[in-house]
């Protein structure tokens, strides 16, 4: 059915007419998205509605009414679900009976008696189409049998011309604002490496990667700050494949792991007999990156010997190889990161002022999981899908007193932890005699994780991971200093509020603080900000 066929209001339901005026009207991409997933949910009266991309083999979460938190950020690989690889391969409407053997990719996901890992009864999908490709799927569940009567498959097969319409109107949309932002750059360049997905949706990362986006078409050196564990890698790799350089290669040096003796001729080379060993001639990994860009990761570890020669490069353009007479020209953007405060290295000097200052040229600050708000539920069903393929189990869900306890942790080592944190407690839980058969549910004990003193309370949980003993006493818990120093932070804050009238600007003033950090805090500390 074309586009032009779903004009007949007669034979149209209201629905379809809805998603027909959104068609015309200015929306932003998610907005339109998620009102084309909650109009389909609210018509068919089913528990979930979600829109998946298909791309290279993987279905993505575009779109998701009635699912957890943690769906959008899971990763289908077809391979790996029957049920999705059948709706994909048959054309029309697909039904699964409440008895199919295959398992639903949505099992104890669905919001609906979310405190229940319950299994999906009814279910059915249908491919989607734009241009004459394969663009991926949507599908409807349920949890009762037999919400999906005939009626509601031939509903759904009527709409497929709006819902395909909606979809090639979201993915104009999407490429002309990236020809926009890109210019002159161009497309289609080097394939971004599997795995290097940034996943987020809070406003601080949603900030970020506009800036990023702005700036990759620059040629301006980039300096990433960031603790440990955010993924400064990811940035790197957006940064490049965003750029006029995307065509070109991406090297990566990791200068805490170069060896100071051989750090020079690493980056820069060298010609034969530069050094006892030097047999013949070598390019480093600057000239490498001809035409692309040099990715210098933690860069505050670089040796004092090799800032010089850096930053003859920065503002040069040159290299000289180790034991070279002449210098040559090479044709490379940098983009430095570090977890170190590089200006306190200049004090103390361990790190050059010059190299800094030109390395320093566009500074981006990555936001801490902590400040991410709720991506943390999105990286983690990322996770929870690598492992449930990795361990061969049929649904891998948080319970909801789980999902409170890693909204309330402060997550110190970033995504990193939380990834470990996630592959631990699935580990534990087939361990502890999980089947492999039936949906299983990570609860707070095998997460590995302590909120904060006062937390668990504000999180409504009953149980978190235990804190350590004071010795010979088997009674009274001992908190970490960490526990300690956020209860007094809350005891302030509390303090704060209440003598100033729960004005949050004034108890902001009071403890000397800006009002948004405040606001912040608070979030993390389980209360009202």
């Amino acid at each position: 059915m074309t586009v032009g066929d779903t004009l007949a209001p007669r034979t149209f339901p209201p629905v379809a007419m809805l998603l027909l005026a959104d068609l015309a009207a200015e929306l932003p991409v998610a907005l339109r998205l998620q009102r084309l997933v909650s109009s389909l949910r609210v018509h068919f009266r089913c528990g979930a509605v979600a829109l998946l991309r298909l791309d290279q083999g993987v279905l993505r979460p575009v779109a998701t009414d009635g699912l957890t938190a943690d769906a959008l950020g899971r990763r289908y690989a077809v391979a790996d679900h029957p049920r999705l690889a059948a709706i994909l391969e048959q054309g029309g409407v697909t039904c699964f009976d409440h008895d199919s053997a295959w398992p639903d990719p949505y099992d104890g996901l669905l919001k609906e008696r979310a405190g229940e890992p319950l299994p999906v009864h009814d279910c059915m999908g249908m491919p989607l189409n734009v241009e004459g490709e394969r663009w991926g799927l949507v599908t409807l569940d349920a949890l009762d049998v037999n919400t999906f009567d005939a009626a509601a498959r031939a509903g759904l097969r009527e709409m497929a011309g709006v819902i395909e319409a909606a979809v090639r109107v979201t993915r104009l949309e999407t490429e002309t604002r990236a020809l926009r932002l890109a210019g002159a750059a161009p497309q289609g360049g080097a394939a971004p490496r599997p795995g290097l997905e940034i996943l987020g949706r809070s406003d601080a990362m949603m900030t970020l990667l506009h800036e990023l986006d702005v700036v990759a078409d620059t040629e301006l050196p980039v300096l990433l700050l960031g603790e440990t564990g955010v993924g400064k890698e990811l940035f790197a790799h957006r940064l490049h494949q965003r750029s006029r350089r995307a065509g070109k290669a991406l090297v990566h040096v990791n200068c805490a792991a170069l060896p100071e003796t051989l750090a020079e001729s690493e980056l820069f080379g060298h010609v034969r007999g530069a050094f006892s060993g030097a047999v013949g001639e070598r390019a480093g990994r600057v000239e490498a990156a001809e035409g692309g860009t040099l990715f210098l990761d933690e860069v505050g570890e670089l040796p004092m010997s090799v800032q010089a020669k850096l930053l003859r490069t920065l503002q040069n353009g040159e290299i000289q190889r180790l034991g070279a007479d002449r210098p040559s020209r090479v044709d490379v953007r940098v983009i430095a990161a570090t977890n170190r405060n590089l200006r306190e290295r200049v004090k103390e000097g361990s790190f050059r002022a010059d190299l800094y200052h030109r390395l320093s040229v566009y500074p981006i600050p990555i936001p801490p999981l902590r400040e991410r708000d709720d991506d943390v539920l999105l990286l983690a069903g990322r996770f929870l899908e690598l492992n449930r393929a990795r361990l061969g189990l049929r649904s891998l869900r948080l319970s909801e007193p789980a999902q409170a306890v890693l909204r309330r942790y402060d997550w110190p080592g970033n995504v990193r932890e939380l990834e470990h944190v996630i592959s631990r407690a699935a580990l534990k839980a087939v361990s502890r005699g999980a089947s492999r058969h039936e949906i299983v549910s990570l609860a707070p004990e095998l997460l590995d994780v302590r909120v904060a003193v006062g937390q668990g309370a504000a999180a409504g949980l009953d149980s978190v991971a235990p804190a350590a003993l004071l010795p010979g006493d088997e009674q009274a818990p001992l908190a970490s200093l960490r526990d300690v120093v956020l209860a007094s932070q809350r005891r302030a804050i509390e303090s704060a509020l209440a003598r100033h009238g729960n004005n949050w600007a004034c108890a902001a003033r009071a403890l000397e603080v800006d009002a948004s950090n405040l606001h912040k805090l608070a979030r993390r500390l389980g209360m009202k900000g």
